[in-house]
């Protein structure tokens, strides 16, 4: 039985203008639902493919803000998500997230200033996050809330870490997982796709579907650069 906070995402493409931009989109254009059924899926494909558009739609449909932050943020410094997550709804499971977190790396600048205002109410503790490095703070960040039994949606955590970092990151998704949270993440790290039993989506060559690991970019592009690399420098570089 399929007990995760979120079974499916359904769209209802009827509500959406036919000259939206999300109709250019192979990935997603059309599609009516997308299933879910492990706690952690990550969502590949090259830039543009319309990755962290379907997962922001997911956490905006959530009740998270466009921008990141717990469901208590409420503030916007620029209103640039689509109209998807209007035409989405979450086919829910019978638990309810006791927490989550939308972490997504282009705005987190504006979520650790948001964050600084917030702490200072009643029963707040600052994190001090610009007083940090952008990695320090990325990292604190997922720490301080990644919890058992929580939602949470990740938008390019990889952005501001080292790959020590990012292995940190990937026990912490790792440990929350198996103790009933439920993660929904767009990466290109070979890292943290490794992740044991993780669901891989891909947005490349037409409408998204399930990939292995091995048959990533982020894996193929990686391991062929590690393996010969001297070769694939000599071509791509020389004349």
């Amino acid at each position: 039985m399929n007990d995760l906070f979120i079974r499916a995402a359904c769209l209802d493409w009827a509500g959406i203008e036919k000259d939206s931009y999300l109709w250019t989109i192979p990935a997603i254009a059309g599609v009516d639902r997308v299933e879910f059924d492990r706690p952690v899926t990550c969502f590949v494909g090259e830039n543009g493919s319309g990755k962290s558009t379907l997962l922001e739609a997911m956490a905006v449909s959530a009740g998270f803000n466009p921008e990141g932050g717990t469901k208590n943020y409420a503030f916007s410094t620029f209103d640039s998500h689509s109209e998807l997550c209007g035409s989405m709804r979450l086919v829910k499971g019978v638990k309810k997230p006791r927490w989550g977190y939308f972490l997504r790396a282009e705005s987190f600048y504006n979520v650790a200033t948001a964050e600084n205002e917030y702490s200072r109410g009643p029963g707040g503790v600052p994190q001090h996050l610009h007083e940090k490095s952008h990695g320090e703070s990325f990292l604190a960040t997922a720490q301080n809330n990644f919890r058992p039994g929580g939602l949470y949606f990740l938008d390019e955590p990889e952005a501001a870490l080292s790959p020590q970092r990012q292995l940190t990151l990937l026990r912490e998704i790792y440990t929350c997982a198996r103790a009933g949270a439920q993660f929904f993440m767009v990466t290109h790290s070979p890292i943290l796709l490794g992740l044991p039993d993780a669901a891989i989506l891909s947005f490349d060559e037409g409408p998204l579907h399930p990939i292995a690991y091995e048959d990533t970019d982020s894996f193929q592009i990686t391991s062929l650069f590690l393996s010969d690399r001297k070769r694939l420098l000599r071509d791509l570089l020389e004349p």
